[in-house]
């Protein structure tokens, strides 16, 4: 039975436009220490801070991700990339014992990397991003478990993973320039831009990813990336123009599209 407290904090939050208030007003309850937090709480989620900063956290296949305010934060269709990731990453091993070579490009909170090395049970994770602080986020959420490298896609990477990754998961923004403006103002207002406008036809970030892929992926490894369904066609063109062989998954709910590009070689 709800408690007096948490109908109020509900009804708060449900006036202030959250869908899901009785759920987010149960989660907020849990994580306050004091009833001034829990105030202060409130009062950020009814101005409209995404709720997963409001708490510090989001949960993303099972695990508890660290989200820091103005961090990108991971959505739950992304779940499926990983997935495919997980699912297809023996198949690139071809049985071998090595641990698997990961690399997160556009970490953000390092959630994908963090999710698929605990999928796999060990890897060798390397991730990165541009923003400064998504890269001290993830440096948090990855620890001692991989490295994190601040700087543009691959230029921070060492070199010597060149030929060597086995997955390349590349959380690329794909918003068309013109459309950021049409995004909730969760993601428009607290987010950073850079982890959402890919350009004017939202590929910009991808094309870049794409051209230098094979160059750092082993033979038979794998990039993986999500973009929007309208997309599909040039993205799919593009990462074949990368000398990758395209290929297009998606779920059963048709909320996310994944391109998976395989090294031929």
């Amino acid at each position: 039975m709800s408690s007096p407290l948490s109908v109020s904090v509900a009804a708060r939050l449900r006036a202030a436009g959250c869908v899901f208030a009785e759920d987010e007003a149960r989660l907020i309850l849990d994580a306050a220490r004091t009833p001034d937090e829990l105030a202060a709480m409130v009062e950020r989620r009814a101005g409209g801070l995404p709720l997963e900063h409001v708490l510090g956290w989001a949960e993303f296949r099972g695990l508890r991700v660290a989200v820091d305010p103005g961090v990108f934060v991971p959505r739950r269709r992304t779940e499926f990339l990983v997935e495919q990731a997980a699912s297809r990453a023996p198949r690139v091993l071809r049985g071998g014992t090595r641990r698997p070579v990961v690399v997160d490009l556009c970490c953000g909170s390092g959630a994908l990397g963090l999710a698929l090395a605990a999928s796999l049970g060990a890897c060798d994770l390397h991730a990165a991003d541009i923003d400064a602080a998504a890269v001290r986020c993830a440096r948090r959420n990855v620890g001692a478990s991989g490295h994190v490298y601040e700087g543009d896609l691959y230029e921070p990477l060492p070199g010597g993973l060149k030929g060597r990754v086995d997955v390349l998961l590349a959380n690329v923004p794909y918003v068309p320039t013109d459309e950021v403006g049409l995004l909730p103002a969760e993601a428009r207002v607290h987010e950073p831009n850079v982890a959402l406008d890919g350009g004017a036809d939202g590929l910009h970030v991808l094309r870049r990813v794409a051209a230098e892929a094979r160059a750092w992926l082993a033979p038979g490894g794998i990039l993986l990336f999500e973009t929007g369904e309208r997309q599909v066609p040039e993205a799919v063109a593009v990462v074949s123009e990368g000398g990758l062989v395209a290929e297009v998954a998606r779920p059963d709910e048709a909320y996310a599209t994944a391109i998976i590009g395989t090294h031929p070689g």
